[in-house]
């Protein structure tokens, strides 16, 4: 599985405007609901809000990975967004977070959501790849610089 697969270069935010991790998911569901007119932003937020009411998907190292699943959706969807300042996120490493990839599964989709969070864990686990993300200041570079990085790995 490719990250290409089910992230779309329209759903990579180069900046997010928002400054605390309510308004991080609401701006993330808003470029997934643009990058997928059939999708609503509300759904998908409140799927993302449930799964953060578990804990947080702050994984650490910057990077957060807030998900969950949505019933009647036919595939994998996902945006990405970078925040420069970084965000309180509730970070299991309690640092600010600045790379975020929201993740939205089909409701019975149990492997394949793993399959993508394991993916993007082990994407994101490289300290120069994440520099190298934070220095892009263009969503196009920015979607380029992961799915060369995904083809390599």
């Amino acid at each position: 599985m490719k990250i290409a697969e089910f992230l779309s270069p329209s759903a990579v935010v180069a900046e997010l405007n928002a400054r605390t991790k309510a308004a991080v998911l609401d701006e993330l569901c808003q470029a997934l609901a643009h990058a997928h007119p059939e999708l609503k932003a509300d759904r998908l937020l409140d799927v993302l809000r449930e799964r953060e009411k578990l804990g947080s998907t702050g994984i650490g190292e910057g990077v957060a990975i807030p998900h969950g699943k949505l019933a009647g959706l036919p595939q994998l969807v996902a945006s990405f967004g970078v925040s420069r300042p970084g965000v309180d996120f509730d970070a299991i490493d309690g640092k600010p977070t600045h790379l975020f990839f929201a993740l939205v599964a089909p409701e019975n989709s149990a492997g394949v959501h793993l399959k993508a969070l394991a993916r993007i864990s082990r994407l994101f686990k490289n300290n120069r790849f994440r520099q190298s993300i934070l220095d892009a200041r263009a969503s196009g570079e920015i979607y380029r610089l992961i799915a060369e990085e995904d083809a390599r790995s």
